[in-house]
């Protein structure tokens, strides 16, 4: 596949208004906040974009906007994923797909199937696609972890599987699939703490939380440690890591919105099941970011 994805990818918020209702406004100035801090390719449409919370003609409509609004003609990765893959296959064939250059596609959540119903779903996936496809491990989201095997079989058994987006926090599965994986084969840091190292095993970017606020700083050190250029690399890694960490303290995306709303380029709104972080959380986030 000619299209790079290495580097840093942000898996993009989406911006709400207090009642809900997805703030579009707020949303143009996070794709020219993101892309003016060099990262590689945006990622909507993910869980940090909160799509499970999102009808069919929202998620249209936020993908419509993102590519009008992508001035800078970054590559488009958008989340698709589901745990009905018969209704993902229905979904695939009504969708507009131009202007996409890949998509996530995040392991079915709730069902928990066995690694030969994974590799069944990527199957489906992968015949019918028509652009590339990036596995995504999240076992503490889906209930169900893609073990390093399956995700090989399945890098070498279909062309358009490029990637994975790792976020098992397993690093003897990381090194499994880095040592075995074809060589093309993207191997991408699900988490924006370990993805330094991963960097250092092999590993080829990330998809951030982190760089929707801080994107210059996060593709800086991304950058300099794919380049090899480890010590500039650390002084940012160690820069971030306590902001990082906080992002996470009661759920994502609450504490990237956070963020955004106290850097002024979102606001905080979730959509339930999610709430926004507590003021306390909201304090400590502050007093990190000196504001």
């Amino acid at each position: 596949m000619s299209i790079n994805l290495k580097g840093v990818g942000v898996a993009l918020v989406t911006p709400f208004h207090k009642d809900g209702s997805i703030d579009f406004q707020s949303y143009k100035k996070l794709i020219n906040h993101v892309s003016s801090g060099k990262v590689d390719y945006l990622v909507p449409l993910g869980s940090t974009g909160e799509a499970a919370t999102m009808n069919k003609d929202e998620r249209n409509a936020v993908l419509d906007f993102v590519k009008d609004e992508n001035t800078k003609k970054l590559p488009i990765v958008v989340g698709f994923g589901g745990n009905n893959t018969r209704d993902l296959l229905n979904c695939m064939n009504e969708m507009d797909f131009e202007g996409v250059d890949a998509i996530l596609s995040v392991s079915p959540a709730y069902n928990k199937p066995s690694q030969r119903g994974i590799y069944q779903h990527y199957k489906a996936i992968a015949e019918s696609c028509p652009v590339p496809v990036i596995l995504y491990n999240v076992p503490g989201r889906t209930g169900s972890n893609i073990i390093a095997e399956t995700t090989i079989s399945l890098a070498e058994d279909f062309k358009n599987i490029i990637g994975i987006k790792e976020a098992s926090g397993n690093f003897d599965q990381f090194m499994q699939i880095l040592k075995d994986k074809p060589k093309n084969f993207l191997m991408i840091s699900g988490d924006d703490t370990v993805t330094l190292p991963l960097i250092a095993l092999g590993a080829d970017g990330v998809i951030s939380v982190v760089a929707n606020a801080y994107p210059k700083d996060f593709s800086a050190m991304v950058h300099h440690a794919m380049e090899g250029n480890f010590a500039d690399a650390r002084k940012l890694h160690y820069k971030l890591l306590d902001i990082t960490n906080s992002l996470f303290m009661e759920n994502n995306p609450a504490g990237i919105k956070a963020a955004l709303s106290l850097l002024g380029i979102t606001q905080e709104h979730v959509r339930l099941p999610l709430v926004s972080v507590s003021k306390a959380t909201q304090n400590k986030m502050a007093a990190l970011m000196k504001l």
